[in-house]
Formats: C-alpha cells, structure tokens, sequence
C-alpha cells in the first residue's frame, strides 16, 4: 500500500470514531437519558475543556520527546476503553466525568493526525496544500459511513453508538504504530524554561495578524458544533408535525449530506486558497455560517425540506473553509520547530475555548426558549445566525493580510 493510501485510511478512521456518535449523542442524551439542553450541552462542552488543555500538551509531546504516530496510537487507544464506561453509565454526572478524560484522549488526535499527514507527505516530498485535500476528504466519507451504520441499525438513541466509535478507536490505534515515524525535530539550541514547556508557540502571538486571526478563531469556533450538537434533536422534535418524514426518521441520514458537502468542498480548498487567499475564504466560510443557521429557522422534514438540504450543502463551505484552510494558514506561519504545538495552539482557541463557550452558551440560549418542554427552534436558529452576522461584518475590518498566490502553494522545508 502506498503512503497516501495509507494516510487514507488513518484519516478515515480519525473521524469514523467522532463520527459514530457525535451527531446521535445529543438526541440520545435528551430522549432516552433525559437530560436538559444546559446538561448536553456541558457534556459536548467536555470537548472545548478538553481541547484548551491536551491538544497543546500533547502537541508538546509530539515536537519534543515522542514520535507523532505513537501519540495519536495511544490516545486513541486510551480514549475508545473510556467510551466502552461511558455506554454503561446513565447519570449526568458519571457520563459528564467520563466523557471529559475521553475527550482528553481524542481531542488531541485531530491536531496529530493532521501532524502526522503533514511530516509524511513532506518526507515524500509532496505538497501539503495541494495533496493533502484529497486526503483529508476521507476523513469526512468514514464520518459519513459511521453516521449510515448508526442510523441504519437503529443505534441513534442507543449507547451502542459508543461501541462502534470504540471497536474503531482501538483499531486505529493500533494502526497508527505501524505509521512512518514522525519523530521529534532535533535541536541543539539549548532551550528556555518556556521552550521546554512548549510555550514557543505562542511566539504566533507577536504578530498582529496572528493575534487577530486566533481571536476569530476562538469566536467562529464557538459555533462550529452547534449543528452537530442539535441537529438531531430539532430533527426528533418534528416527530408530531411530520411523523413519517424521511428526516424524522433517519436524522442521520438527512444531516449526513452535510458532511457529503464537506467532501467537496475540501477538494477545492487549494483552488480558493490560491486564488482568494485565506482572508476571502475565511469570509465566505463565516457567511456560509449564516446562511447555514437561517435556513434551519425557516426549514422543517416537510415542505420546507428543501431549506434543510440546501443548509446542510452550505454546511460544506462553512466548516471546510474555516477549519482545513486555517489549519493549512498555521502550518504555513509556524516554524518547523513548533509545527505540532502550533496546530495545537490552533486546537485550543477553535476546538478548546471556542468550542466550550459556544456548548455552554447555546445550552442557555435553547433552555431560554424553551417553554413546557417546547424548543422555540426558530428563535433559537435565528439567535446564531445573528452571531454569525456580527462575526461576518467585523472580520474583513480587523484581519489585514496580503494574499500571494506563489507563497500560498510553496511547500514548506
């Protein structure tokens, strides 16, 4: 098997585990275990707690003592026996505790497996912008197919959602020591106390466009999961008005077409990269957030179906645009040194801080609409589509930066 079909299995695998239970857990949550939207919402916030803390530490690890591959091997490892507790707990309390270590544990795999793709693409001396897409992209199809598992078998509100993420964990796992080493980059610079913590990356910092570029980060992060969080559930809650719809009854299957979109998209990330620079592809992705929240307000499984399907096509733009093309924009700043850290660093302000504010506020923001047990889901959509607005206007004002086509598509040494 070549490297690249190689990487193509890690990257699938990488997000059949998220993908298995990401988008079911929260209607599982609330119909079957019976919790409140604040008490999903801090156990999807789990994630943002985990992702200020570990991506980073582990990314540490990665640049300075530990090879790359056995990192991501052990964390997946950990994480899938932590999911195997969580599917026999019922109690907020226990799940809460129990999937924050999981959420230790994989967090971090999404900055190391791109770590990982980037250094053995590189060894092989291709070029990360333009090949690393195309792969990546099966990351999103191994979303999709745990989704289709899930859905199809009748797990979507069962915690046997869990024992497919985990049996795929430990596989990867597993899988991921058999990767070409990825080891530490020597140095013989003798490092400062801050070095040796790791703190080097946040020399990104010193720079103004960086300083601005992490801050809508950690603002445009806060709303990435929200839809995944929810959308199952605002799907279940048509159950009455449209008791037979395709997307009541197979929500999974319906929001699946978002992660179908991001297939796509992901695709022509270099062609927009190159063309507009990351400023413009930020803004359409911002937009695109926009568009995403507005038209699940005014959509539903019936006649306004065609609302929801269009917003989860947009979907594809909206998380593509911002979390592949920033990521690819870190790698570019970043000195080899810190390459590892630094996509932590990108972690911690989208999946960490961002993704924890946005899972505590938007739990606040449906117990605020919801009355007798009834989601006002319009009011609800529309409140995030406005956030989004607001980022959309401020973003082009503050981040000043200078695209070059040339520098864009450079590989890096």
């Amino acid at each position: 098997m070549n490297i690249k079909s190689r990487l193509i299995v890690m990257n699938f695998l990488e997000f059949f585990v998220w993908g298995a239970w990401l988008i079911s857990m929260g209607a599982y949550m609330f119909n079957v275990l019976g919790f409140d939207g604040a008490q999903v919402g801090s156990i999807y916030g789990t994630m943002g707690i985990a992702a200020i803390v570990t991506p980073a530490l582990f990314g540490i690890v990665a640049d300075r003592w530990i090879n790359a591959e056995r990192v991501l091997g052990i964390c997946h490892i950990v994480g899938a026996v932590l999911l195997l507790v969580a599917s026999r707990i019922t109690d907020y309390q226990g799940l809460y505790l129990i999937m924050l270590f999981n959420s230790f544990f994989f967090m971090p795999t999404i900055g190391l497996n791109n770590t990982v793709s980037y250094i053995v693409l590189e060894k092989k001396g291709f070029n990360i912008v333009k090949d690393f897409p195309p792969i990546r992209v099966w990351g999103t199809i191994g979303f999709i197919c745990a989704m289709w598992m899930v859905d199809l078998l009748g797990w979507n509100k069962s915690p046997f959602q869990l024992y497919v993420s985990a049996t795929a964990g430990i596989i990867l796992g597993i899988y991921s020591f058999t990767m070409p080493a990825c080891s530490p980059v020597p140095t013989k610079e003798k490092r400062s106390f801050a070095s040796s913590l790791g703190l080097d990356a946040f020399v990104l910092f010193r720079r103004k466009k960086m300083i601005i570029f992490f801050l809508f980060a950690l603002l445009l992060g806060a709303a990435l999961q929200i839809t995944n969080t929810y959308g199952s559930t605002f799907l279940d809650d048509f159950g009455k008005t449209f008791p037979d719809a395709f997307g009541v009854k197979h929500s999974n299957v319906l929001i699946s077409i978002s992660q179908i979109s991001e297939t796509l998209f992901i695709l022509t990330i270099p062609f927009f990269l190159r063309k507009f620079g990351i400023k413009q592809v930020m803004i359409m992705s911002i937009f695109a957030w926009v568009f995403r929240f507005g038209l699940f307000a005014f959509g539903d499984p019936g006649p306004g179906l065609w609302m929801l399907i269009l917003s989860m096509i947009i979907y594809g733009m909206a998380f593509d645009f911002f979390n592949i093309s920033g990521s690819l924009f870190v790698e570019k700043e970043a000195d080899i040194k810190i390459r590892a850290s630094a996509q932590g660093l990108f972690m911690l302000m989208t999946n960490g801080i961002g993704a924890f504010l946005g899972n505590y506020i938007s739990g606040m923001v449906i117990d605020h609409y919801t009355v007798d047990g009834i989601k006002n889901w319009q009011s609800i959509w529309i409140a995030f589509a406005g956030y989004a607005l607001i980022l959309g206007i401020l973003f082009p004002l503050f981040f000043r930066y200078k695209h070059n086509p040339e520098e864009a598509m450079a590989v890096k040494h």
